[in-house]
């Protein structure tokens, strides 16, 4: 029997996905830490292991067949996916989101100051985000899509840019890590998105779609981490020993 106190968070979530509300229900990070056994997670946070891994395995039976299954699909569809999803959804919430903030700092600022420090950290990662994107869908996804191209292909071309995959891909991975921080902050200031007795319909609606938008992220970064990363990193290897490799075409 698989001992899950042992296993590794993100490849848990990476095997099926609704491991993942086990993880945000004890606040354990499955995206940009995802690299450390569920035991360790549950030291650091002085949680029974064993409390966690009985309720993992619930979630795993209970949805047994009906879940996404991520980790079987192809690299450039995978890739393709977050862009089309992840990245649409994060272009499409930043403008609704920030004047929301901005009216609700302008009205309740005075009487929860906090507002004031939440709008800053979304701004930042707005801008961080939009960054981000772009460095991924110019750059890294193309390569990862031209070397399944030229797996299925057998074809050869030329080295990238930037030398080895392993680069971009450790860049991005300190990006979501900053951008994990950044979110977790603005859950602890504003209470897990809880607004406050006072608060008006707009206040609410922010706060939804804050807790919207952290909780897509965390399935964009999982996805990017867990999964596509990862297996590209093998993808390029596997393609250099076998005397194949790409470039991105511009």
């Amino acid at each position: 029997m698989e001992n899950l106190e042992e296993a590794i968070i993100g490849q848990l979530v990476a095997d099926n996905y609704h491991t993942a509300a086990i993880f945000k229900k004890f606040n354990i990070d499955f995206c940009c830490k995802g690299n450390i056994s569920v035991g360790e997670a549950c030291r650091q946070k002085n949680i029974p292991p064993a409390q966690v891994a009985a309720e993992l395995a619930n979630a795993r039976t209970a949805g047994a067949g009906a879940t996404v299954d991520y980790n079987s699909w192809g690299l450039d569809v995978l890739a393709s996916h977050i862009w089309q999803t992840h990245h649409a959804y994060v272009a499409e919430q930043i403008p609704v989101i920030t004047p929301f903030l901005h009216k609700l700092c302008s009205v309740h600022g005075q009487a929860h100051p906090e507002l004031h420090e939440i709008r800053n950290l979304f701004s930042d990662a707005a801008a961080e985000l939009t960054m981000h994107m772009k460095k991924e869908e110019m750059m890294l996804f193309p390569y990862i899509r031209q070397m399944v191209a030229a797996k299925l292909e057998g074809t050869t071309c030329l080295p990238p840019v930037f030398g080895s995959i392993i680069s971009p891909i450790a860049i991005m991975m300190h990006e979501h890590n900053q951008e994990g921080e950044r979110f977790a902050r603005m859950t602890a200031l504003s209470h897990d998105f809880t607004p406050p007795p006072d608060a008006c319909n707009t206040y609410r609606v922010t706060y939804g779609l804050l807790q919207e938008f952290r909780d897509d992220l965390h399935l964009h970064i999982h996805l990017e981490n867990n999964i596509l990363f990862p297996k590209a990193v093998i993808m390029e290897e596997n393609m250099r020993n076998a005397g194949a490799s790409c470039s991105v075409k511009r």
